[in-house]
Order: C-alpha cells, then sequence, then structure tokens
C-alpha cells in the first residue's frame, strides 16, 4: 500500500516499465520484502529456489521486481537478470554479522559488473527490528561503500517483517527511477 501511494504522487508517462533487480544473501529477507511490496501474506515465505517476479502496476508505472534466490549455488546465475535493471536492491540480515564479510565479497563483485554499472543501489539494512541488528552506519562502512563513487546508493534500515523503513527505500527508489528515467 506504501508503494502504491508514492507511485501515485509521482507523475509518469503511461506504461513505463520499470526493473528492480533485488539480490542478497540466503535468508535476508528478499522474498518477505517483494511479498509485502505487492500486499501478499508473508506468513509461509520459503527460500528461493530460483526467482520470484512480482509486477505492481500503478500511476503509469509497471514496476517488475525480480527476486533471485542467494543461496551460494544460485548466485553464479545472477548475473543472467542484470540487464536493463533500472535499481539494485541489496538486502542484508543487519543481525547476521557473522555474514557480512561474506555479503561485502558479494556486493564488491556486483559493483564491478558492466551490466550494472552506474545503477542506482538501495541497500535494505533488514532485520531492524531484532535486537541484535547493526545500525545502518555499521553496514556501510562494513560494506565500504564510502568507496562507491560511480553510482547513487543509499542504506536504509528496515523490517521486511513489520514493514518499518520499507517505503522510505522505495521513495529514494522511485527518485531515482525519475531521474534516470529523463
Amino acid at each position: 500500500m506504501g508503494l502504491l501511494s508514492i507511485l501515485r504522487r509521482m507523475k509518469q508517462s503511461p506504461e513505463q516499465e520499470v526493473r528492480l533487480l533485488l539480490l542478497g544473501l540466503d535468508n535476508a529477507g528478499k522474498t518477505t520484502l517483494l511479498k509485502q511490496l505487492a500486499a501478499e501474506d508473508i506468513s509461509h515465505v520459503t527460500p528461493t529456489q530460483g526467482f520470484n517476479i512480482k509486477s505492481v502496476q500503478s500511476a503509469g508505472f509497471k514496476l517488475n521486481v525480480w527476486d533471485i534466490g542467494g543461496q551460494r549455488k544460485i548466485r553464479p546465475y545472477w548475473r543472467n537478470y542484470f540487464e536493463n535493471t533500472d535499481v539494485l536492491i541489496y538486502v542484508i540480515d543487519s543481525s547476521d554479522r557473522k555474514r557480512f564479510e561474506e555479503t561485502s565479497l558479494e556486493l564488491a563483485e556486483l559493483l564491478e559488473e558492466e551490466k550494472l554499472a552506474a545503477v542506482p543501489l538501495l541497500i535494505f539494512a533488514n532485520k531492524q527490528d531484532l535486537m541484535t541488528a547493526s545500525p545502518p552506519s555499521e553496514l556501510a562502512e562494513s560494506l565500504h561503500l564510502h568507496t562507491v563513487r560511480d553510482r547513487m546508493w543509499q542504506v536504509q534500515a528496515c523490517s521486511a517483517l513489520t514493514v518499518e523503513g520499507v517505503q522510505e527505500g522505495m521513495t529514494w527508489v522511485c527518485r531515482n527511477i525519475k531521474v534516470r528515467k529523463k
């Protein structure tokens, strides 16, 4: 519902398609986030063994969100989905400090991909509803985002479970889509 209201406020040409690529390690909360954006039930989310696609239409936008599984064996296939990406959304389980190095390495590889050059990057620092969650500033430092100069980027604290912070992240996405599509 929040995403739809954001999109309604943005006056865009009819039938404009936008491609969002939703990536991150397994168990980061990508599918829960996707289901929340599509206003679907999140009570039975299972690990993604391939990909999920959801389209949301509103105010002249067709927002195509591609959620690709994050298990180690699936990650080499991520590159098959890079083409024509308007915004990269990278989801991190902010409470799983043991995997910060792994997620940092995966993100660094993504940022080196030619097909993702200059694509705006939103990092959802997910699971902020947990007491053990790291703050976005700590994640930004751990991911070495201060060195990223070739694209717009934002780290947004959120909880895919409670939807807190999701609308703010999607507002940032929509602003960047508007700039990129001009």
